[in-house]
């Protein structure tokens, strides 16, 4: 079967991804509490708390993961086969300027005439709150989506439909929090010979399943279920 030239957007897409640097999120902690000598008995008798009981403090700096696992491992070959066909299933690692605070693996593949791409990041914020954080800010900043029960703490996909040179490119993107830990799916795909993107329905359902199996290979996260 011949090979048709990439539209300039795709080709580019195709070039090595410039990974931007991680910004640090600054951990928030309260004013350190008196010495127990200091304060009256009836001070420390009222705010002495239940024995194992976590202090508000503890719970909004929680940090479940320290470090950002291998996302090239993070989804089964099936799903990498059926997701991107053609594509070397071993995916390609995007280079990080600290892969302790995030990774990024890319598999894409032109077979026949039909282009998928799918790219997952992991991030580790120093806490829970701080990743909450930031998973509210880009789906303020990402419309037309909506939630995606039963993954992480949180979870949001949304579809874009993009045209150029009379090409189209369906994008689906999802986004999920666990812990002090963000999940972050791209998939996308375009038809070569009919011009068109695949429907909504398939890129949704697609970007979904890898996603769970991301949030699944952080461990402790919910990444079950069904799409």
């Amino acid at each position: 079967m011949r090979s048709l030239p990439l539209p300039l957007a795709l080709t580019a897409r195709l070039t090595p991804v410039v990974v931007l640097a991680c910004a640090g999120w600054a951990m928030s902690s309260g004013p350190a509490a008196p010495p127990a000598a200091a304060q009256r008995p009836s001070e420390r008798g009222a705010s002495t708390a239940p024995s194992g009981a976590p202090s508000a403090t503890a719970s909004a700096t929680a940090k479940k993961y320290g470090s950002a696992p291998s996302p090239c491992s993070s989804v089964p070959v099936a799903t990498v086969e059926a997701l991107v066909p053609g594509a070397k299933t071993a995916g390609k690692e995007i280079p990080s300027t600290d892969t302790d605070l995030r990774r990024t693996c890319s598999w894409n593949a032109l077979h026949g005439y039909d282009y998928r791409w799918l790219d997952i990041s992991f991030e580790v914020a120093d806490s829970a709150q701080d990743a909450k954080q930031q998973f509210e800010t880009r789906v303020g900043e990402k419309k037309g989506g909506g939630d995606v029960p039963g993954l992480g703490d949180a979870a949001y996909s949304v579809v874009n439909l993009t045209t150029e040179d009379k090409q189209q490119t369906r994008e689906g993107l999802v986004m999920a929090q666990v812990s002090n830990a963000l999940v972050v799916v791209t998939y996308s795909g375009s038809d070569f010979e009919s011009k068109k993107a695949p429907d909504t329905d398939e890129i949704n359902k697609g970007a979904i399943k890898a996603a769970r199996s991301a949030v699944g290979a952080l461990g402790g996260g919910q990444g079950g279920g069904q799409d």
